[in-house]
């Protein structure tokens, strides 16, 4: 008992038992190991290996008390499967000395618990040897059937530290599984445990009371049938909730239920805990009587969720979701329905309550679960050539339509600022879907929505739904990329908690990834997927889709990080984003020229300002039929242009602006979707290393192999649209345009124009025209784009 334990070997141990679910060769790999270890039969002689071996598995077991004993259960199954057919059984011999050694040295424990010193340590022992017996009796009820005698007197176990009520729970979980098996127990054994759960249903708290009721189900719903026993005990506390409720009809301000807020919350919970593992409507409890007890249960309990302290909703709630267990059909009831959806879709509603609903759908659901597989055990051992699937059409059928009663509100309880309510979401989507409760399609952009997530454990169980989802209809994800996009979106807008923060479609880690990565990962393998997944984003771009900015930031910011293997992906994105700047660019020039032009014949100014009308005109856009015809001139001049001509340009634009900014305004929103545009292309040329020419030459049509090339990453290049993020925080879209602004917005106005001017290279020319044109667009590229020139441009690095 004193041998110290080896802390590297347990935590090497854990280590490698998580990975029980991991691929084939992983998984023969860790049952090969851990059968040696732990499940290969020990000489009957070797005290010291037994309880080395002992001390090995209740440390591992200790070590896994937070992230849960799901590998235990799925190594032991694995193994007792393996030789379910075999004549030799060392796997069942090994766990048949295992649980006898186990309860020996709980025995021992228990007699050193006396010596102080080592009170906390053997008290933590006993703890976990008890959890590893009940992780055996869940496998193998059987290996604890001659035992159950010696472990019902730790239900009287003096409850003060956290380890007592552990020990307490967990003997009650045993002898639930265990008592139903064994052979003629005796009278006194079996009134001895009953009388030990009811004075614990009594005495303790939530987590004891829940155990501690479901033992007592198994016990009298499957041996002893002792049900006016269960049924003094409901009295007791539905009479007593009764009571409460009359006495809060009359006076609502009465003191009394403050006083007894403790013993409405007990009542509350342990109703429903027994409503769960009790039906009393049979004739068993109620006798003759004609009263319906589940919608009296009912009744009373929805009348404590309208309470106005929270603590009571939440109890009676929780009372509710026990009793929907025994029975669903409940949840059909109009009252229900209204109760649960207004609770989930209410921003205003509180957490706690929201968590609540969603936990009791869980429960329900993973309840259901364990029945089905139950019900498919129970009838392969009666009769295997019967059809388990009619079987079970009855049960799924009800929760299949439970489920989509409160989908919808389920899934929007993922747009929530606080994690636990997403979580909770998450399980119950996870379960709806693993069961087939619901077709899949409509929970795609939700789960592609929650792989953004900031906890990691969330997003790799939104993902591997995807994957699942994917297995199993090909399709699915690609049909609704473009709506999980936009819907991840709106997620992080729900969790960002500093609203003056424009929302960012990367992760900000050293690596930078964007947050829909796992999504283009599983479309990026199919070619005509994947481009038509691109155009749509880069469609969303155009100025006739009206996006709102923050979303086109998200989404170019997921276009620059996502994780690209060939040089075809961003050459593609490249060549469409073009195509936009080309319709896209011209039209918002026109708007803004169609505003001015207007604004101008509106106000007609005197002849001696001809002049300076007919140049304000040039520089809005409304070029004559002469100055189109000579574009190289103009390049030149631009090219060569002088500060004090730029500036001679603004001053005329600004002098025919209308006098309502609404135009102006509309230009700065409408410019942020080819401004991101145009620095996107320039991220990834200079993060490809691509020149101009790969960028001109490349064709979409081109045969795949032709840019199936890996791309040769530059590192520390960063996507940074400062003009975009200014402009979002600046947030111009409401604020008053000063003078400044106007200039800056005129500004970029000519920027633009010069851009379009440039934005094929005319390849007639001469090489030192075209020179000029490139560097003209490159000009007003890198004053577009706030400074930082355009890398790249004239280096054939790729070439």
């Amino acid at each position: 008992i004193e041998q110290p334990t080896f802390p590297k070997i347990t935590e090497m141990c854990v280590k490698m038992i998580r990975r029980v679910n991991d691929e084939e060769g992983i998984k023969k790999l860790v049952n090969e190991t851990f059968q040696k270890l732990w499940f290969t039969p020990t000489p009957h002689h070797d005290k010291e290996a037994m309880t080395r071996k002992i001390l090995n598995i209740t440390d591992v077991v200790a070590a896994c008390r937070d992230t849960g004993y799901d590998w235990f259960e799925q190594l032991l199954q694995n193994l007792l499967k393996s030789e379910e057919d075999a004549s030799y059984k060392p796997v069942k011999k090994a766990c048949t000395q295992l649980v006898d050694n186990l309860v020996e040295h709980i025995l021992k424990y228990e007699e050193s618990l006396s010596d102080s010193d080592n009170k906390g340590v053997n008290s933590g022992r006993l703890v976990a040897c008890i959890t590893t017996l009940f992780l055996f009796s869940k496998i193998r009820p059987q290996l604890m059937v001659k035992h159950a005698m010696t472990m019902q007197p730790y239900l009287t176990t003096k409850c003060s530290t956290q380890n007592d009520f552990m020990v307490i729970c967990n003997v009650a979980k045993i002898l639930e599984l265990v008592v139903p098996l064994m052979e003629h127990p005796s009278e006194t054994f079996l009134a001895t445990i009953e009388e030990d759960l009811m004075k614990l249903i009594i005495k303790y708290g939530m987590t004891v009371v829940q155990h501690c009721v479901s033992c007592l189900g198994a016990v009298v719903n499957k041996v002893t049938q002792n049900y006016k026993f269960v049924w003094a005990c409901f009295n007791r506390y539905y009479g007593a909730l009764s009571k409460l409720k009359n006495q809060h009809q009359e006076d609502p301000n009465s003191t009394i239920l403050t006083a007894n807020k403790p013993a409405l919350l007990r009542s509350l919970f342990t109703v429903g805990a027994l409503c769960r593992h009790f039906d009393f409507d049979q004739e068993d409890f109620k006798g003759n009587s004609k009263v319906n007890i589940k919608d009296k249960v009912l009744e009373l309990l929805m009348y404590f969720t309208k309470h106005s302290d929270e603590e009571v909703q939440t109890k009676a709630i929780i009372g509710l979701g026990f009793a929907f267990i025994q029975h669903p059909s409940l949840m059909f009831e109009q009252e229900v329905k209204t109760l649960y959806n207004s609770i989930l879709s209410d921003k205003n509603c509180s957490v706690n309550l929201k968590i609540q609903v969603l936990k009791n759908l869980q429960t329900y659901l993973q309840e259901e679960d364990t029945r089905m597989q139950q019900a498919d055990r129970d009838w392969k051992k009666v009769a295997k050539q019967e059809d388990l699937k009619e079987m079970g059409d009855i049960s799924s059928g009800m929760s299949s339509s439970i489920m989509q009663l409160y989908l919808k509100q389920v899934l929007e309880a993922f747009f929530h600022t606080q994690s636990s309510v997403r979580h909770f979401a998450l399980n119950v989507i996870a379960l709806t879907l693993n069961q087939g409760l619901i077709h899949p399609v409509q929970c795609v952009p939700y789960l592609i929505a929650m792989g953004t997530d900031p906890e990691p454990s969330m997003r790799n169980k939104a993902d591997q739904q995807l994957v699942e989802i994917d297995k199993k209809y090909a399709g699915f994800i690609h049909m609704k990329a473009v709506a999980g996009m936009k819907m991840s979106y709106q997620v992080q807008q729900a969790i960002n908690t500093c609203p003056q923060d424009p929302v960012r479609g990367f992760r900000h880690d050293e690596s930078s990834n964007a947050l829909c990565s796992h999504l283009y990962s599983m479309i990026r393998g199919n070619r005509q997927h994947r481009r038509a997944f691109l155009i749509s984003l880069l469609n969303l771009f155009d100025d006739t889709a009206k996006t709102e900015v923050n979303m086109l930031l998200y989404i170019a910011d997921n276009l620059a990080c996502f994780p690209y293997q060939t040089q075809e992906e961003p050459l593609f994105i490249m060549h469409h984003i073009d195509i936009t700047l080309s319709v896209s660019g011209s039209n918002l020039l026109q708007s803004f020229k169609e505003s001015m032009v207007k604004d101008k014949k509106k106000e007609r100014k005197p002849s001696s300002d001809e002049e300076t009308e007919s140049d304000s005109n040039s520089g809005s856009g409304s070029e004559s039929e002469e100055e189109a015809s000579k574009p190289r001139r103009l390049r030149k001049r631009v090219d060569s242009d002088s500060d004090s001509d730029e500036e001679n340009d603004i001053n005329a634009v600004m002098k025919c602006l209308p006098e309502n900014s609404a135009p102006l305004i509309e230009f700065a929103n409408v410019s942020q979707g080819i401004l991101l545009l145009l620095m996107l292309k320039q991220h990834l040329k200079n993060l490809c290393g691509f020149s101009d020419s790969k960028i001109q030459k490349y064709s979409p049509s081109e045969s795949a192999k032709v840019y199936d090339k890996a791309i040769n990453r530059k590192t520390g290049v960063h996507f940074h649209p400062k003009q975009t993020l200014d402009f979002l925080r600046s947030d111009m879209a409401n604020s008053r345009i000063t003078e400044e602004v106007k200039r800056s917005i005129v500004k970029q106005y000519l920027d633009f124009k010069l851009l379009m001017e440039h934005l094929d290279p005319d390849e007639e020319e001469e090489d030192g025209e075209v020179s000029a044109s490139t560097n003209a667009r490159n000009k007003a590229i890198t004053s577009l784009l706030g400074g930082g020139s355009p890398k790249n441009n004239s280096a054939e690095t790729e070439d």
